[in-house]
């Protein structure tokens, strides 16, 4: 395959920004994206020009580090991580856009890296429990009903890579929280933090600068993991009852 890349380049934060075309050629249906970048920076290097930054990690689709905007989609045109998104899912002569996530929380810190240290700030906030726990406790030691497992389990897919956010008009990082909120709050173990964790993520999530939330459902649609739409719901309604209970809001 022969390509024609349009990609983001940019010094640093500081520095401004522009698309840069360059071609790749010889690139086999059967590459991941991360995979035909990595010939691309190699072809790059070879010419003396600066390779393309890009963040990534595991490339198995369990990090979420992979996060890029391509031809306007989140992670690209499947329902996946950029790492495990394949070039055959693109045909021979196409010109691909390829850009940072677009979001005032996320900052770039070069080319298609930004900053998401934003979504750790959220986690310190309340995403843990302090009941001590010892070792590994026995399978079966705290009975938890089928529902509740299913439903934390299913949040606890989220990989914070934040396509959620990139992928929402207005920057929201609503299913973001949501995920990691009821992933907690429906156990025992998070019992103790149940109103606090939510008042206090839901509060630094909001001093980070991201939008507001209109639930256009594009979150839901460019999550790789799944987390479904009413994920957010079901945390506004853990926002209310805690409000109430301990008198914020």
């Amino acid at each position: 395959m022969r390509l024609t890349l349009r990609v983001w380049r940019q010094k640093n934060a500081d520095a401004d920004g522009a698309m840069s075309t360059y071609d790749v050629d010889g690139i086999s249906p059967d590459m991941s994206f991360l995979e035909m970048l990595d010939v691309l920076n190699e072809q790059l290097i070879l010419g003396g020009e600066e390779p393309v930054a890009f963040d990534h990690d595991c490339r198995e689709g369990i990090c979420g580090a992979c996060s890029l905007v391509i031809n306007g989609d989140a992670h690209g045109p499947e329902r996946t991580t950029t790492c495990q998104l394949h070039m055959r899912s693109f045909r021979d002569g196409d010109t691909i856009d390829v850009e940072p996530w677009r979001a005032s929380a996320f900052p770039v810190i070069k080319d298609l890296v930004v900053d998401r240290s934003a979504f750790d700030r959220i986690i310190r906030a309340g995403g843990y429990v302090t009941a001590p726990t010892g070792s590994a406790p026995e399978a079966h030691a705290t009975p938890v009903p089928k529902a509740d497992a299913e439903f934390a389990f299913e949040h606890a897919e989220c990989i914070g890579c934040g396509a959620c956010v990139a992928a929402c008009p207005n920057g929201a990082a609503m299913l973001f929280t949501s995920a990691k909120v009821n992933h907690l709050n429906v156990l025992p173990q998070g019992a103790p933090e149940r109103e606090t964790r939510v008042l206090d993520m839901v509060a630094q999530m909001d001093s980070e600068g991201f939008g507001g939330c209109t639930l256009a459902g594009e979150c839901a649609g460019a999550c790789p993991k799944g987390i479904p739409l009413m994920s957010i719901t079901s945390m506004n309604k853990e926002w209310l009852r805690a409000a109430r209970k301990v008198g914020r809001g």
